[in-house]
């Protein structure tokens, strides 16, 4: 297939580099020269607008930061301008409001609107394990699946309309965002008891702590002092928002995500929007510090 990809940076970077891997003909466009480099150095084809990238390919994948970003990229002389365009995949976190707005913007244009937000970080995108959550036409989706199996095997279909994986991704990521917080202070709990780190993640791991933080982001990430997950404050901070949001919409209570997010946005008001999220256990840390 001959593929448009938008936004090409942590995440879609390896993912289009895995579409590449399975023989695909990748058009790439992204706002820094930097991101796109060894995707054109592999061969992919430069776009030179939204526009442009959506008059070459029939099938355009985005993902992009935030809302703002994602709708002025779609609309207007943007995505759904272009001449080939018959299908528009994307992969970002926006909750099911945002998706019913550009499901509406895309139906007006005849384009097929698959909503397909994916989970495993970019460490998962590097390894070509993700999980694909994907919403919306049927016959279309089933095409895509050979697709969504190059970033990883696990597929998971949420619904026929764009909306239903939104919900099933924002659900995933305030699970992660409480358990990171969480983790964050028991690691600093143990270290202030005087347990080493790594015994204690061992106990996690094979225990009923165990979650992705003790498992992959921790071991990874915050041990080393390398800070190098590959996701900001900002972004993690978007999709608590969304997740507040849809669970108000939706009249569920989101104690604990209120809670959590509380511990993020103190970090954002540090400064630290733009840090790697595992960044988080400096603010326990630094918490722990002054107490």
């Amino acid at each position: 297939m001959r593929i448009g990809y938008l936004g090409v940076g942590n995440m879609g970077q390896p993912m289009a580099g895995k579409l590449l891997d399975g023989g695909h003909e990748i058009w790439v466009l992204d706002v820094r020269e930097e991101a796109m480099r060894p995707l054109l150095e592999r061969q992919a084809r430069r776009a030179a607008s939204p526009e442009a990238l959506a008059d070459a390919c029939e099938t355009v994948i985005v993902s992009l930061p935030t809302l703002a970003i994602f709708r002025e990229a779609v609309t207007g002389s943007g995505l759904l301008s272009g001449k080939a365009i018959r299908t528009l995949v994307n992969t970002c976190t926006v909750g099911s409001a945002f998706s019913r707005e550009i499901e509406a913007a895309c139906a007006a244009k005849g384009i097929v609107l698959i909503d397909a937000p994916i989970s495993g970080g970019v460490v998962g995108a590097r390894a070509g394990t993700l999980t694909t959550m994907v919403a919306g036409d049927r016959a279309t989706v089933e095409a895509l699946q050979p697709l969504f199996r190059l970033w990883g095997p696990t597929v998971v279909v949420a619904g026929d309309r764009p909306g239903a994986a939104q919900i099933m991704k924002l659900a995933n990521n305030l699970l992660f965002a409480v358990s990171l917080v969480a983790t964050a202070e028991a690691m600093t709990l143990a270290g202030k008891g005087g347990i080493a780190p790594e015994a204690m993640l061992q106990v996690l791991n094979n225990s009923t702590g165990r979650n992705f933080s003790t498992m992959v982001l921790f071991p990874q990430a915050v041990l080393p002092r390398t800070f190098e997950f590959g996701a900001t404050f900002e972004i993690l901070m978007k999709d608590v928002d969304l997740a507040i949001e849809q669970g108000e919409e939706l009249g569920v209570p989101m104690w604990v995500c209120q809670a959590a997010r509380l511990v993020l946005k103190h970090g954002v008001f540090e400064g630290r929007a733009q840090q790697d999220l595992s960044r988080a256990i400096e603010i326990v840390e630094g918490g722990a510090r002054s107490a």
